[in-house]
């Protein structure tokens, strides 16, 4: 029985969707951004019939890139943020600047240039702008700019190993480092402003070509981060950033001895009497920036595994349970809509999947997970539901081609069998995919750019359990087939996506 019958979650309308980050976007810099190419893949997007635009948490980096390792949750990640836009507004001459278009260093300096060129404009408009959305942002954006502004002064350290007072939040020295760090601070908020600024404008290209986008948030937030640092009361975290234990995942699919994450687990009780407040923050900062939000490992809403912290895999962890129906149904609440895919994969209880019906919420079938030759098997097309979103993979999987290529991922004989395939072709095979997906009962239908460019191993995003050598992958234009446009055009038509 639904707990609110009236829930309106995701539109369900047939449609189909490519995965792909903006740092994979092609370009001449260090990784792809929201500047021209992105409005360039909306309108090939559109002009293949596809309605959906799924991407990684939009947020900013550590050094390892990983967007599920954030040092903020609402913030937006500034190595996305289009020169050639800051260009156009006339607040960048890219050719006072030495440097190479490939150096995160140069988009730092472009970035730097534009800010001071922004504070010294003689601009009512843009200057009510600017504090307008300070003002709209501020429950984050303040502790986010004092925080990376820290960061920057501590040569990147991270928080826990800053001076006591402000590893602790000493409010004078809070109060004194905001003083001093004036400039850096103001930096922080304009990167900020802009993201925003420029991510809005993509969210109405992309409206206006009857694209939408689909986010990723995951459940965890970064040990390293903001929210922590701010909000620590949110978590079982010390003063000094101590934990006793962590989170993560048990074995799996995707790795024999688990997955260590090393996130600080929430402290669901303090949650609890805030009303949740933390997360309506959250929620309310993605819904700004996404039509549609894939909540990841949403199994840990039902119970997250812990691993003491002084273990190094996740083997010896343990199942705790954790009140997300109450946090959800709060959120439900709170916002009118709420339009929510939940990352199902992975360990699923009769418990979590109760929940997920609960509220309404789609699932995810994954078809590279299908075919171990047992029909029973989920996430086989026969045993899709209309409320499912299908992938051929994910950004953890292995590109389809490079799937396919190992016979150790599958059974080949049965894969042969259930797809009416009579040769070994590859190409085929992921052809035979992306026919399975798009003709999939499920309401929306996700295929990788890398399956759509055909692409092997090499393109892979990123390997689970793995800290090195992920989240690197970009396209270019001249990767795209005639053939593969015309294959993905037959079958919007076949399978009325």
């Amino acid at each position: 029985m639904l707990v609110n019958p009236g829930i309106a979650s995701v539109n369900r309308e047939r449609r189909a969707g490519v995965l792909l980050h903006p740092t994979s976007l092609p370009g001449p810099f260090a990784n792809g951004d929201i500047g021209h190419e992105a409005y360039r893949f909306i309108e090939h997007l559109h002009s293949c019939g596809f309605k959906v635009w799924q991407m990684l948490p939009l947020g900013p980096t550590h050094k390892n890139k990983s967007p599920y390792q954030c040092l903020s949750s609402h913030a937006g990640n500034p190595r996305l943020i289009s020169l050639d836009w800051l260009e156009d507004k006339g607040w960048l001459d890219r050719s006072e600047l030495d440097g190479s278009d490939s150096d995160d260093n140069y988009r730092e300096a472009c970035l730097h240039k534009a800010a001071q060129c922004f504070y010294q404009l003689d601009n009512h408009e843009w200057q009510q702008k600017i504090s307008d959305f300070v003002s709209k942002h501020k429950k984050w954006l303040d502790d986010y700019a004092l925080f990376m502004a820290l960061k920057h002064k501590y040569q990147n350290k991270p928080w826990y190993n800053w001076p006591g007072p402000l590893r602790r939040r000493n409010q004078d020295a809070l109060k004194d480092a905001n003083t001093r760090l004036k400039d850096s601070v103001n930096q922080i908020i304009f990167e900020q402003f802009v993201f925003f600024t420029q991510w809005q404008e993509i969210r109405q290209y992309a409206s206006s070509h009857d694209i939408e986008l689909f986010g990723d948030m995951p459940i965890f937030v970064a040990r390293d981060s903001a929210d922590v640092w701010a909000g620590r009361k949110n978590f079982l975290i010390n003063s000094h950033g101590e934990m006793p234990f962590i989170a993560g995942v048990p074995p799996d699919a995707f790795s024999d001895t688990g997955q260590r994450w090393g996130n600080p687990i929430y402290d669901w009780n303090y949650m609890k009497k805030t009303g949740f407040s933390w997360w309506k923050d959250r929620f309310d900062t993605q819904l700004q920036l996404f039509d549609l939000l894939r909540f990841d490992h949403f199994r840990g809403l039902q119970a997250y595994w812990q691993i003491p912290h002084e273990d190094e895999t996740a083997i010896n962890g343990s199942w705790v349970e954790v009140p997300g129906r109450e946090m959800l149904s709060e959120m439900f609440k709170n916002f009118h809509h709420l339009p929510l895919v939940a990352e199902d994969l992975g360990v699923i209880t009769d418990q979590v999947i109760e929940l997920k019906k609960s509220f309404n919420l789609p699932g995810m079938k994954v078809l590279q997970f299908a075919f171990d030759g047992n029909n029973a098997n989920p996430h086989l097309p026969h045993h899709h539901g209309i409320n499912d979103v299908v992938y051929t993979g994910t950004h953890d999987n292995n590109t389809t081609l490079g799937w396919l290529l190992d016979d150790h991922n599958y059974n080949r004989a049965y894969f042969n069998g259930y797809t009416g395939l009579k040769n070994k072709s590859e190409n085929q095979g992921l052809w035979a995919m992306i026919r399975l997906a798009m003709s999939s009962v499920s309401f929306l239908c996700i295929i990788p750019m890398q399956d759509l460019l055909m692409l092997d191993s090499s393109a892979r995003m990123n390997i689970p359990g793995t800290t090195a050598g992920n989240w690197n992958w970009r396209f270019e234009w001249s990767q795209l087939r005639p053939k593969s446009k015309k294959n993905i055009s037959q079958f919007m038509i076949l399978y009325q996506r």
